[in-house]
């Protein structure tokens, strides 16, 4: 890329909908995560975010709109729009009885990396999210902060540019909470990842992130801390939330009667 080319959105969603039968799970999403950015997705339980997330992976086929990873359509170019993403889902998916090390160098053989190629990788990785020293130690063994951790590092073995997490901090206390959620900050910074972090949580959002209302299927705003707090009158996003959300089903209500 040239200094002066503009670097493509790490993702990139637009009028997207989708539903289950007559249920209608999101109605005409759009949001936008620069590379380089913490973008929080804040929404109840049941709000869509895990719907969005299986379309942005493919896991659903989005019908509508478009949805792009670094450029690449995830419909027309599935293999290059998937090679960008590294994904943290809420399940946990790790294997309990095999090391740190064998989980994440069994996941780099699966990209196609050579079996010195994935150890080392696998190792580097560990390092990064502060686990080196206990590569050999059993998954069983960790907190759950810890396998968060190499969730994360395994998200990142194939060198995705744009990395989800669809409530990764779910049943951590608070200290392995904000430990998390201090370890992907950092690698926004020093890796320029693009991050979409969704969320029920109002207090893992920080006043640098971008931030993105979703209400039963719909974005309600999606802008920065700053500018949801303008937009909405309010001095905290909890307020700012409430409100909106609020509205929202007044608004619903209205339309009903």
């Amino acid at each position: 890329m040239s200094p002066d080319a503009e670097e493509p959105l790490a993702l990139s969603v637009a009028g997207v909908s989708h539903a289950f039968g007559e249920r209608r799970a999101l109605a005409d999403v759009s949001l936008a995560v620069p590379a380089g950015s913490f973008t929080v997705l804040l929404g109840l339980n049941g709000a869509g975010k895990s719907t969005l997330f299986a379309l942005i992976t493919r896991l659903y086929d989005n019908v509508s709109g478009e949805i792009r990873v670094c450029g690449h359509d995830v419909r027309r170019a599935p293999s290059a729009a998937l090679r960008q993403i590294g994904v943290v889902f809420q399940s946990r998916a790790l294997d309990a009885d095999l090391s740190l090390l064998q989980n994440l160098a069994y996941h780099a053989a699966l990209h196609g990396f050579g079996h010195a190629a994935a150890k080392a990788r696998a190792m580097a990785l560990l390092a990064t999210v502060g686990l080196g020293d206990k590569a050999h130690d059993k998954v069983r063994a960790l907190s759950g902060g810890q396998a968060r951790r190499v969730e994360i590092a395994r998200a990142l073995l194939h060198g995705p540019r744009c990395l989800l997490l669809d409530e990764a901090t779910v049943g951590l206390d608070i200290g392995a909470r904000e430990g998390v959620i201090a370890l992907v900050r950092d690698l926004v910074a020093r890796r320029r990842l693009g991050v979409l972090w969704a969320t029920h949580l109002i207090d893992e959002i920080a006043p640098s992130d971008r931030v993105v209302v979703l209400h039963k299927g719909r974005v309600l705003f999606a802008g920065g801390h700053g500018e949801l707090l303008a937009a909405t009158n309010a001095k905290t996003v909890r307020d700012a939330f409430s409100a909106l959300t609020a509205a929202a089903d007044a608004s619903v209500a209205g339309a009903a009667a």
